[in-house]
């Protein structure tokens, strides 16, 4: 299909989309006119007892109460049908119906020579005003009436004035081109409206999927490990839009060093995300190019680098980082983060272990802020990394869920394996949590090498 072609199928489907989108506009708004109709077609009845002689008013009464039956009928059938392209049908029923009455009235009023002929123009005005229908609509609407009104009263003739007849037809005519040309830019704006509300529909939907893809990309870059060394590990990321600013990592090197990492942007959405996913490719740089590195080595180096891209984004972004290196009974880290949470197998106790060091992004140098600090870890231990997403995940009520919510979760569930302690966590934050208003990430490790006796 060539470009032509393609063009030719986006703008019929376009006029296809507008003609469905009028049609249901059209057909909502018929039952409005059709509500005025049978409520206020009797309610003029209240006018001819005060302007009509006494013998007309049965007559009259008889014609309203037809008329707002015939309408409040009308109105049923609109509300249990759907729109279709037969929808302008119904202004023109309407028309032929309530201008049929009032010419009838006219007739019986003294033909041409009454007055009674303005109820035309309201219903003109009514179905051309309240039904956004088109130009063409409105024009044969119209003409409808002026020519009902004619043939009418040509059929039973009466004595009338010329200048009565002129004068009629001149304010029905002028009722009309009024209604008309207010149809018009009214139509006008509706198509201006759908078109805009089209451009944006399609502009979101490409950013939906740009962000599903980001979301794709983000996702299909944390680690799916089960076991690293002689631990078992389990981690979930939850972000709070399509694309978080939580970071975690866990990286086995070519050297055989087992490293962990967790991180968590300022903020959330594309931009955090962005910075996480260069947080992620930096960490994974240093430690497979160079053996040796000590975390807050790592660190180091990748705050050199997000110092500069941040500087580059133009924005204020800063991050929070912890890198790990597991030994085979140690845990050796550094970096500003949530403390680190050990359960203790011996003890059943936890150990609350505190981080140090400075945010990245924000100054060049920050190697004199860091140290390392190792965590010795036994048979059994359970080791828990977590954002802050988590310890303060707020119910209706504005508490948290803190820390200590967080602890006795862990105690709850130590003796599980590492996946039913994660998922078994993340399901009492999300009973005490209102809405995610935050990224949320937790990490749990557990010492399981059968070969590693516990410490004298």
């Amino acid at each position: 299909m060539g470009a032509t072609d393609t063009q030719e199928v986006q703008v019929f489907s376009d006029a296809n989309a507008f003609d469905e989108y009028l049609q249901s506009i059209v057909h909502a708004w018929s039952k409005t006119l059709a509500l005025l109709g049978f409520s206020l077609i009797p309610l003029f009845f209240v006018l001819d007892a005060v302007m009509l002689p006494r013998e007309l008013l049965p007559r009259f009464g008889l014609y309203r109460l037809v008329v707002t039956l015939i309408v409040a009928g009308q109105y049923t059938l609109l509300r249990f049908t759907h729109p279709s392209r037969y929808s302008p049908l119904h202004g023109y029923f309407f028309s032929v119906v309530a201008g049929g009455m009032i010419c009838l009235m006219t007739g019986d009023l003294g033909g041409f020579d009454s007055t009674y002929y303005a109820g035309l123009n309201l219903v003109m005005i009514a179905v051309n005003l309240l039904l956004p229908w088109r130009v063409g609509n409105s024009v044969i609407n119209s003409l409808l009436l002026i020519g009902m009104y004619v043939a009418l009263n040509v059929l039973s003739p009466q004595p009338f004035a010329t200048p009565n007849l002129i004068n009629n037809l001149y304010f029905m005519s002028s009722t009309a081109v009024i209604a008309v040309s207010i149809n018009h830019v009214k139509h006008t704006l509706i198509r201006k409206e759908f078109e805009q509300r089209s451009l944006l529909k399609t502009a979101r939907d490409a950013l939906f999927s740009e962000m599903e893809v980001a979301k794709r990309i983000q996702t299909a870059l944390l680690p799916d490990l089960q076991t690293i060394g002689g631990y078992e590990v389990a981690a979930t990321m939850q972000p709070a839009e399509e694309v978080g600013g939580d970071y975690y990592d866990i990286i086995s090197t070519d050297a055989g060093e087992r490293w962990l990492a967790i991180g968590d942007v300022s903020g959330h959405g594309v931009e955090s995300g962005l910075i996480m996913m260069m947080t992620q490719t930096s960490i994974f740089t240093a430690v497979n190019r160079t053996a040796g590195f000590t975390p807050s080595g790592v660190i180091d180096v990748v705050n050199s680098v997000m110092k500069q891209n941040i500087a580059r984004l133009r924005t204020d972004r800063y991050m929070s980082l912890s890198v790990m290196h597991l030994e085979h009974h140690n845990l050796i880290f550094a970096g500003k983060h949530q403390d680190v949470l050990v359960h203790r197998a011996r003890t059943g106790k936890i150990e609350q272990v505190p981080s140090t060091g400075t945010w990245l992004g924000v100054i060049d140098d920050i190697g004199e802020h860091l140290s390392d600090t190792t965590v010795p870890v036994e048979n059994g231990d359970v080791i828990l990394l977590f954002t802050d997403g988590v310890t303060e995940a707020t119910n209706r009520e504005g508490d948290m869920f803190g820390q200590e919510n967080l602890e006795l979760a862990l105690n709850r569930n130590a003796h599980l394996p590492v996946a039913e302690i994660v998922r078994n966590i993340i399901l009492d934050v999300r009973a005490h949590m209102d809405h995610q208003a935050d990224d949320i990430t937790l990490l749990a490790l557990k010492r399981a090498d059968p070969l590693a006796a516990p410490a004298a």
